[in-house]
């Protein structure tokens, strides 16, 4: 496109601005530190105070060795770290909004989490859809797209899946230009990337710091990048390096990358010749290497950079520029103004309304449907998402159904059977789905956290595809064990229903487990349990009268129970007079025909409350458990 650069050139004067530009965010930051608390109740410092301010519209590279705190300071920066730490941070001398700080940036973390069945396109698209501004309407949602797809080089793989271990997709260092052109979708100006070239080769890795490069100066994104030892041809690219030394934390640099290498000269340590600069870098500042001199780099810091990087932080603090709120609202309506002029509407110009600022960028409607076009997608591509809800209740249905053929004309205690192994099938139905539901909200958390759509927008797209496709395989299991069984019409009815509504118990127990749940393991823990239970405590396994009294309650909130109890009424209700065996159940169960009416309303009123409470903890689990830990 006209606003990409597919070859960006070395100099980055001569990079023009584009009219795509987001408004610009710097970012300072004064005395940030992070302790670590120890189990045996000790903490241990993992970064010393750390201050530092950052301009608009420049890429920044974070560097130091293992346990440096690197990663924990770029945490920080992104309002990414969950546990506790101390110093503030501003954006345009304006103190964080923590509410609507993630409206304005984006987290690239060292993991490339997306669907398989995802194309390219697809992908960016979804974060720029998400996170648009409801006033950015000066230009189409596909132009920005083209725009980053240029300049990330990704036009010939634009309509490539993702792909992954199962699915065969594009490169690894084509899918790391995806997640970073997905966090410039999001209209982020500030841009955060943990180690984007860590496991690309030399190329790939050159390749996605010239597209941040281009990014940075065309887009005025400020983007700052934890990066472990570039090569020269990818350092030159950092207008700002900021150092670290190892255990703990400490600053020994912060200054542009082009005074680096002086910088060490001027300090009696100069950079030999035909060696990386970062290299030598990294090793006068790592404690126990050959070339370590940490002491002498931190004395020079604190007497050559620090009283200037402390000034630096207080001018900027001092003069503040666009706050967040200005930043979604302001700039756009300007824009929205200018366009109204030049479209000859003269000095009528249109109502134009502030978007409300919302903690994400569209209303849940909007959430809602983008992510069910996605699951619905992504369901359509993959064969075993249809196959596994579909074709093993069909399976199982033909197997064990074909094991009870006309059991309709069999005595009670076979029908009695059919019944348990029926509502056994439906039970177990829903495990396979567990690990599968851990997976896929591992991608949502990831999501959520970037403020690009709401748990409750997630969980309902999920349900409007994943409920329906389990439904019909329900229903298809029960159609054809009970046509091989041949059971009395009479039944269908009350075993349809029956079964139906022990389905939607158990396909609310499994979103509840699967939603609190730290991974599929524990999943698998806490279902088990429950399903043996409500097993067990049929009613007809084990009766009632049988049961220990201090276990009875169990029976008054097993689905299983009243499903089973209700199913065999009407079969001995159904019962020939004359029929012993039927007589002989009827006393052994306590069959009372009074009862059977009053028994089933309660029923439907358990499992019908049991539905909505799992669906309840199910909401609360997503929202409130099981989040990124940094």
């Amino acid at each position: 496109t006209h606003d990409s650069l597919p070859t960006p050139p070395r100099d980055t004067a001569s990079i023009r601005k584009s009219v795509y530009a987001l408004p610009p965010a710097s970012l300072t930051f004064r005395n940030l530190t992070f302790q670590l608390q120890q189990p045996n109740g000790k903490s241990k410092t993992i970064l010393e105070p750390v201050s530092g301010h950052f301009e608009p519209g420049h890429l920044n590279a974070l560097m130091g060795p293992s346990g440096s705190g690197k990663t924990t300071l770029l945490d920080m920066l992104a309002m990414k770290k969950t546990a506790d730490y101390t110093g503030q941070v501003w954006v345009n001398g304006r103190l964080r909004n923590h509410r609507l700080f993630r409206r304005v940036s984006a987290y690239v973390s060292q993991e490339d989490i997306m669907p398989p069945h995802w194309t390219v396109k697809e992908a960016i698209t979804f974060n720029a859809v998400l996170k648009q501004n409801p006033t950015r309407k000066h230009r189409t949602i596909e132009d920005w797209i083209s725009v980053l797809i240029a300049s990330f080089g990704l036009n010939e793989v634009e309509d490539s899946l993702i792909g992954g271990t199962e699915v065969r997709g594009i490169s690894g260092g084509q899918r790391r230009r995806v997640t970073l052109a997905r966090g410039v979708a999001a209209h982020a100006s500030l841009l955060f990337a943990d180690e984007p070239t860590s496991g690309l080769s030399a190329t790939d890795a050159e390749l996605c710091i010239q597209a941040l490069k281009i990014i940075c100066k065309r887009l005025h994104v400020t983007c700052v990048v934890v990066i472990h030892q570039p090569r020269a041809e990818v350092a030159e690219m950092f207008d700002t390096l900021v150092l670290l030394s190892s255990d703990p934390g400490r600053l020994v640099y912060f200054g542009p990358m082009a005074n680096a290498t002086a910088y060490w000269k001027d300090l009696g340590f100069p950079v030999p010749q035909n060696v990386n600069p970062t290299d030598y870098f990294m090793d006068t500042v790592t404690p126990g290497t050959r070339l370590n001199e940490v002491d002498a780099m931190l004395a020079g810091f604190r007497e050559r950079q620090l009283p200037q990087l402390n000034k630096q932080v207080d001018d900027a603090i001092q003069t503040q520029g666009m706050s967040i709120e200005d930043m979604l609202t302001m700039s756009d309506l300007r824009r929205l103004e200018t366009k109204g002029l030049k479209q000859g509407c003269g000095p009528r110009r249109p109502r134009l309304t502030p978007p409300q600022l919302r903690r994400h960028a569209i209303p849940f409607c909007g959430q809602f449907w983008v992510l069910l076009r996605r699951k619905i997608t992504l369901t359509i591509r993959n064969p075993m998402a249809v196959a596994l809800p579909l074709g093993v209740p069909v399976v199982q249905g033909l197997i064990i159904g074909y094991l009870f053929v006309g059991t309709g004309t069999k005595d009670i205690q076979r029908q009695v059977m059919f019944a348990f192994c029926l509502l056994t099938m439906l039970c177990l139905a829903g495990t396979m789905g567990l690990i599968v539901l851990i997976t896929e909200r591992t991608l949502m958390k990831h999501e959520a956290s970037e403020a690009l759509y709401s748990e409750g927008a997630w969980a309902l797209a999920q349900q409007c595809v994943d409920i329906p496709l389990a439904l019909l395989g329900a229903i298809l299991n029960v159609a054809i064990m009970s046509f091989w069984a041949g059971l009395n019409p009479a039944l269908l009815k009350t075993v349809g229903v029956w079964a139906l509504l022990l389905f939607f118990v158990y396909d609310s127990l499994f979103a509840f487990i699967g939603a609190v749940a730290a991974d599929t393991r524990q999943a698998q823990v806490l279902a088990s349990p429950c399903v043996s239970v409500f097993m067990l405590f049929n009613g007809f396994i084990v009766t009632a009268k049988d049961a220990p009294p201090t276990l009875r309650w169990i029976f008054q909130i097993s689905p299983n129970a009243y499903a089973m109890d209700a199913i065999v009424n009407a079969m001995l209700a159904n019962a020939k007079a004359d029929d012993f065996q039927a007589t002989m159940f009827k006393q052994m169960v306590g069959f009372d025909e009074k009862a059977v009416e009053s028994h089933a309303m309660k029923g439907f009123e358990v499992l019908g409350a049991m539905i909505v409470i799992l669906r309840i903890g199910q909401m609360l689990g997503l929202k409130y458990l099981n989040h990124i830990k940094r």
